[in-house]
């Protein structure tokens, strides 16, 4: 069953029965075999997300991200601090890794000669990730108190010259130091607080919504056809939503993301079998009347 599917399906079971999930127990026996099942790949998703604490305050990990091939053979490595303390998005988070570890194995042919922006970057990681590939510019943005965590993983990971930070917050008008509309828009664990579900469905159709306008107008840049993964004279602006599935709330986002996008799931992922057992689903975001899946 796809995540569609799956979607589709609670809405339904929940029409019929509001109460279903304040009355479902499961049996011992279910307990027990998701317990089994659960070890036997927890080896897979460690080493796909790596452990992390998270109470961590003002402390830094190395991680590493291979591609596929002969890029196998020189991993992304990026020194990448964390702190709590400004907030949660000060760490890094499950979704966020698998996006960067699926951005690392499309290799620099995905990323190249592209205009990048990252929403609810938090520390920046999956920008950096597509900053190393070496994109022609990436922005990380987020709210005021995680631009300087930013800023700090920028410069320990000498990005500076490709990296830019932004504060930009969603709902709100888009800030002009955003620079150039970007082609392809990234997003990871974005889907934790409520309020901001219309806010953030609201900001990345003004994002699509720009680029498309910009398109439109002459331009000496050609746009990049992933699916070809060369440049081509016009198509949409690409959109990667990587997230992770923790309470029934998280269905109200996706009722308001369907009113003005489709999508599909990425399927040319291998490590996808391993992420989809931690309830990780990585997609493909069209806006509505542009094509695309839904």
């Amino acid at each position: 069953m796809t995540f569609h599917d799956d979607l589709a399906l609670d809405e339904r079971l929940d029409a019929l029965d509001p109460l279903r999930h304040l009355m479902q127990q499961p049996s011992s026996s279910d307990t027990s075999e998701d317990e089994d099942e659960s070890s036997r790949v927890q080896s897979a998703v460690e080493s796909l997300i790596p452990k992390q604490r998270r109470s961590i305050l003002n402390e830094s990990l190395e991680l590493s991200f291979s591609g596929l091939g002969e890029q196998e053979q020189h991993p992304i490595a990026l020194s990448l601090a964390v702190d709590a303390s400004p907030g949660c998005g000060g760490i890094a988070w499950p979704a966020g890794e698998v996006l960067s570890s699926y951005l690392a194995k499309r290799g620099p042919g995905y990323v190249r000669g592209r205009t990048i922006l990252e929403l609810g970057s938090g520390t920046g990681l999956v920008g950096l990730v597509a900053a190393r590939l070496g994109c022609e510019s990436v922005c990380i943005t987020d709210q005021a108190p995680l631009l300087d965590i930013m800023r700090r993983n920028v410069r320990a990971n000498a990005l500076e010259e490709s990296v830019s930070v932004a504060e930009l917050n969603w709902g709100e008008p888009l800030p002009s130091d955003i620079g150039q509309a970007p082609d392809l828009i990234l997003a990871a664990d974005c889907v934790y607080f409520e309020p901001a579900f219309p806010l953030l469905v609201q900001t990345l159709a003004e994002l699509v919504d720009l680029h498309s306008s910009s398109s439109s107008r002459p331009s000496s840049s050609p746009a990049y056809d992933s699916t070809r993964q060369e440049l081509a004279p016009e198509t949409e602006t690409e959109i990667l939503f990587c997230y992770k599935k923790r309470r029934k709330a998280d269905k109200r986002f996706f009722s308001l993301l369907k009113k003005q996008f489709s999508w599909t799931e990425v399927e040319d992922d291998p490590d996808r079998a391993v992420y989809t057992r931690e309830a990780i689903s990585l997609l493909r975001l069209h806006r509505r009347g542009s094509g695309g899946g839904g």
